[in-house]
């Protein structure tokens, strides 16, 4: 993926930058608009990286802020001409949360809970199947045909040879009980997980039902984090017409703690491990 463009990143570092040069000139969004006849939701849109915007655009907004440098005002240009342009997945269709696929691509850690499935990242293919069938009402086998290699794309940056995806999931016990497809596809998930964990950059954990409440009952969630330090956190909270995105450094901290606290209370590595060995042969019927 970094040999390709990514609109989402490109999307969201444009506006961050845009919003700090309208800080540094003094200006208010309210004057911004006066100034430029458009409106403060849609300013509000650009900062947080939520709409496109025309190079045009962004050079009546540099000159506005008094922006003297033609080189940083070019390359603003050019991160608009990026952002318009389709990612990877735009190719399969009408797929789904396509932004949060645009930052999971260039993302250098992703720290998840997941109360009820295993993780789309870590799933195999005829479970991930079983997922997409069971979970989209009225899909058509060509829909879920796109569905299921746009999530088995997305599991190419575990496997990168240079700069993998880190990642720390803490799993439900219930995404382990429930029965996806049939036991054997389950047996076969259960197995694929254990040899995912075995991996140096990925970190599983187990969160039994034993633990009775928890931080995480309110649902799924994931942290993501940046390698190049001009993209801040991002929380992301999927649901079922509309994702929820936080870059708020309060609410960034916020779910890092809680994070924290579903780690604590977690089943160890090695003893999450044994945990899914042990759900695994019940499936085999040898528990």
């Amino acid at each position: 993926m970094s040999a390709t463009v990514n609109p989402t990143v490109s999307r969201r570092r444009l506006g961050s930058e845009l919003r700090r040069l309208r800080e540094i000139s003094g200006m208010t969004t309210q004057q911004v608009t006066e100034r430029l006849l458009i409106s403060q939701p849609k300013i509000s849109l650009l900062e947080n990286g939520r709409r496109l915007i025309k190079p045009r655009d962004v050079r009546d907004l540099c000159a506005l802020y008094g922006v003297q440098d033609q080189r940083r005002v070019d390359h603003l240009m050019q991160l608009a001409r990026e952002s318009g342009q389709q990612g990877w997945w735009n190719s399969y269709g009408d797929i789904p949360h396509g932004a949060y696929i645009g930052l999971e691509a260039e993302a250098a850690a992703i720290r998840l809970y997941e109360p009820l499935v295993i993780p789309g990242l870590l799933q195999t293919p005829a479970y991930a199947r079983a997922v997409i069938a069971g979970t989209i009402p009225h899909v058509t086998p060509e829909q879920a045909a796109a569905h299921l290699q746009v999530r088995l794309r997305r599991q190419d940056r575990l496997g990168a040879p240079r700069n993998p995806l880190r990642l720390w999931a803490v799993l439900d016990e219930s995404a382990l009980r429930r029965v996806v497809g049939s036991r054997e596809v389950m047996r076969k998930q259960l197995d694929h997980l254990i040899h995912l964990g075995a991996r140096p950059h990925i970190t599983m954990q187990v969160l039994p039902h034993g633990v009775g409440a928890h931080p995480g009952v309110s649902g799924q969630f994931s942290l993501l984090e940046f390698a190049d330090a001009t993209d801040a956190s991002v929380v992301y909270l999927e649901r079922l017409t509309s994702d929820l995105y936080l870059e708020k450094r309060s609410d960034v901290r916020l779910y890092g703690d809680l994070y924290a606290h579903l780690q604590a209370q977690a089943l160890s590595p090695d003893s999450t491990r044994h945990f899914i060995d042990g759900v695994m042969k019940a499936y085999a019927g040898q528990g």
